[in-house]
């Protein structure tokens, strides 16, 4: 492998782990078109394995949307990133894949419980925790782009999950 293709492929490493990134980032932020940015024109994402939908990135995000109204507070934590890059002629090509683990704390959001329960001030209705956790790993299948890298395909594997509820011995 020449030096030429050794820094080709740290740059497409770095400009996917940005990508990558960019994803947790415009999912937490609720920056839904950035979401809707992160994908190839026929990107589709796959929510099943976790209880959502799949389909289109724009139909996706539109669910996604309505669905993080619950959850107004959530923080994906994407790791464990491992990177195939295409290899075409010993030469870097045009798609990869990207396996990444990831934590998922998100809170629910408290004025529901505030309005359901006037006897309780809104400082006590608020949960110390997070409301639901919840853990997996992300197959992510890139497209390399005139724009830069881009996602082709989101599919998310729930491993497990975890509410407040969980780890409240009262609630059981």
């Amino acid at each position: 492998m020449t030096q030429r293709a050794q820094l080709t492929g740290l740059l497409d490493r770095l400009a996917i782990d940005d990508l990558i990134t960019g994803y947790a980032r415009a999912v937490d932020d609720g920056d839904w078109p950035a979401y809707r940015a992160l994908f190839t024109p026929e990107g589709r994402a796959d929510y099943r394995g976790s209880g959502g939908i799949e389909g289109p990135a724009a139909d996706v995000s539109a669910w996604l949307e309505e669905t993080m109204l619950l959850f107004p507070v959530r923080q994906h934590l994407i790791m464990n990133r491992q990177v195939r890059i295409e290899s075409v002629d010993g030469e870097a090509g045009d798609s990869a894949l990207v396996l990444a683990d990831y934590i998922n704390p998100m809170r629910l959001d408290t004025e529901p419980i505030a309005a359901a329960r006037p006897d309780v001030s809104e400082d006590e209705a608020l949960p110390t925790a997070p409301n639901f956790t919840s853990g997996g790993r992300y197959a992510f299948g890139l497209r390399r782009t005139d724009a830069g890298w881009r996602l082709r395909e989101v599919v998310v594997h729930e491993k497990w999950r975890r509410t407040s509820e969980d780890l409240d011995p009262h609630s059981r």
